[in-house]
Parts: C-alpha cells; structure tokens; sequence
C-alpha cells in the first residue's frame, strides 16, 4: 500500500477550530460521562443527562438501552498503552490558579507593550531547537531574581 500514490481530502472543520478544539477538550481531560450524570437504570434502560451544545448548553435527559449505553461509552475508553493528556505548566492544578490569571492579563496587553519578536543573525544562530535546528527566537530574558514574581513560591526551593 505504501508504494500507491494517496490523495488525502480533509474537508475544513465546521465551525472553524475554536468549535473543534473546545469538542476534543471535552473528552481529552475527562472521563466519557460522570457518575452523577447517570439518573436511572431501569427495565435495561439507562437514563443520564448531557449538555446539547447546539441548543446553547441546556441539559437534556436521554434514555437509551444499556447495549446502547455501552457502546456509546466504550468509543470513548482509551486503548491499552494510552494515557489521557494531563495538564502541566500554567495549566497544571497546584499553579493554575496564579498563574492563569497572569496569562490572560498578559495576553490582554495591548501588542506594543509586549515583548517585540526581534531576531538577530546572532541570537538565532546561538539558539537553535534541538530536533529540527530551526532559530529560535529569544522573546525575553528573566534574572534569577524576576522569575519568583512571575511563579508561585514553593516551599521545596527554600533552603531553609
């Protein structure tokens, strides 16, 4: 098969990528459904409430046979080797709290307050990724002393 010439057809998202990213977050972070979701199980029935995302978020009730049910749940169970993406960096639990703020107020800036995206032949030629030895650019430099104002202090630096 792969000495066959492939032609790949990959409509455009509906909705654009904002519509496809927040449907994939949906079910990269979390578990398929909740137990607090499920309302009933009765005559093979299993009842549960879902969000209709279409219809601006209201809460629906629906009731399918538990064969269905099932099904339904197991497209959702990651195979065997596979891990569900867990959050780190500004996004991780223990700091997301100061520091997700800090993003948003930083990103609301107006762009000429920010850091410009400035490249010298000099620069980009001492710092390259390691992968694919593209330039990378240097947005900022912090001292050692800048960078506790910008993270949550924890106690596993102190020397004391």
């Amino acid at each position: 098969m792969f000495r066959q010439n492939w032609v790949v057809y990959a409509k455009p998202p509906f909705g654009g990528p904002h519509h496809v990213l927040g449907y994939l977050g949906r079910y990269t972070h979390r578990v398929a459904i909740t137990n607090r979701r499920l309302v009933a199980f009765q005559n093979n029935q299993v009842t549960f409430r879902w969000k209709d995302y279409a219809q601006g978020n209201h809460k629906r009730m629906m009731t399918l046979s538990a064969q269905e049910f099932l099904r339904r749940f197991l497209l959702h169970v990651l195979p065997r080797g596979f891990v569900r993406i867990r959050s780190f960096g500004f996004l991780a639990n223990r700091r997301r709290a100061l520091l997700l703020p800090l993003c948003k107020r930083l990103l609301s800036q107006p762009t000429e307050t920010r850091p410009a995206l400035v490249s010298t032949s000099s620069t980009s030629a001492c710092f390259r990724c390691p992968l694919c030895a593209t330039p990378m650019l240097r947005l900022e430099m912090l001292s050692a002393c800048q960078i506790p104002q910008l993270t949550h202090r924890s106690t596993s630096f102190d020397s004391s």
